[in-house]
């Protein structure tokens, strides 16, 4: 719950510092002459940044659920399913979490954590990863799940993509509006925007966007790092996360839903904007990292 305040505190000091950087530079009177509400730009801003980013964080679980097909174990069928619980309950007690929902869901070896709070969590594997991998690996791969929950990077990366999001909606439409304005000097200006703010506000949200993708990329590439580590230190060694490395290494992970992406064992494309390092520098890490 402190972090979904402090998520909420962080989006509207941004929107804030946005409206006093305004007001230094004098572009809200600049706007304002013009046209634009620039308080109503500002809520608009956050409504949209932050509004979309907790309702996503919020259903996060149900969602990971039902797009990735996500079976819950309630009552283990099978000595198998039984290890999974009690290892996952084993590892979120040492982590000092409340016990995450456990599931199991079809397709090749990944594995991911989701929930908006620590204390009611999911994690689930799938069944290529069970198969794939040895008891200690796979152990090693929950271990790095509960330290994404126990390290609260749900709520994180939320309050990381909340703010992208907030500066994109705000920074296309004053950007928009200015050029709309140029395009139209000496012209009289009809009751609202022209066709010059539309378009460079769709453009601007494309290329924004994209850039703003990379950030949160970077952010959950570094957070990558931390959860591996902190697998290391819940298992009490670096080897078993190292061996279940370099084993996804071998593997073809499976692709999971974009809304629990980021919070797999392995995924992602291209160097700007995988939301993984590569297993052999994550590895590197490791071995590097104190436990």
């Amino acid at each position: 719950m402190k972090r979904i305040l402090l998520f909420v505190l962080t989006n509207v000091m941004v929107v804030a510092v946005l409206g006093t950087v305004a007001s230094l530079l004098g572009v809200n009177r600049y706007l304002t002459a013009n046209g634009l509400n620039l308080g109503a730009l500002l809520g608009y801003a956050l409504v949209i940044g932050f509004g979309g980013a907790i309702i996503s964080l919020l259903i996060s679980k149900p969602m990971a659920k039902w797009t990735s097909g996500v079976r819950i174990i309630n009552q283990p069928a099978n000595a198998d399913e039984a290890w999974i619980v009690e290892t996952v309950r084993k590892l979120s007690e040492k982590a000092g979490i409340g016990m995450p929902e456990v599931g199991i869901f079809e397709g090749d070896p990944n594995a991911f954590a989701t929930g908006a709070f620590k204390n009611s969590a999911l994690v689930a594997v799938s069944t290529g990863l069970l198969a794939g991998m040895t008891h200690e690996e796979i152990e090693a791969v929950i271990a790095h799940e509960v330290a994404h929950v126990a390290n609260g990077d749900m709520v994180t990366m939320t309050l990381i993509q909340g703010v992208m999001n907030t500066f994109v909606v705000f920074l296309s439409r004053v950007i928009a509006y200015g050029i709309d304005s140029f395009l139209n000097k000496g012209n009289e200006r009809s009751s609202g925007p022209g066709i010059g703010y539309m378009v460079t506000t769709i453009v601007l949200d494309i290329v924004l966007g994209f850039a703003a993708a990379i950030v949160v990329a970077w952010f959950s590439r570094h957070r990558e790092f931390r959860a591996d580590a902190g697998a290391a230190q819940l298992m009490g060694r670096k080897q078993p996360m190292i061996n279940a490395l370099a084993r996804l290494g071998g593997l073809h992970p499976a692709e999971l839903p974009k809304s629990v992406a980021a919070f797999g064992i392995a995924g992602g494309v291209g160097a700007l904007f995988s939301t993984h390092p590569p297993i052999e520098d994550r590895i590197a890490a490791l071995q590097n990292a104190p436990v």
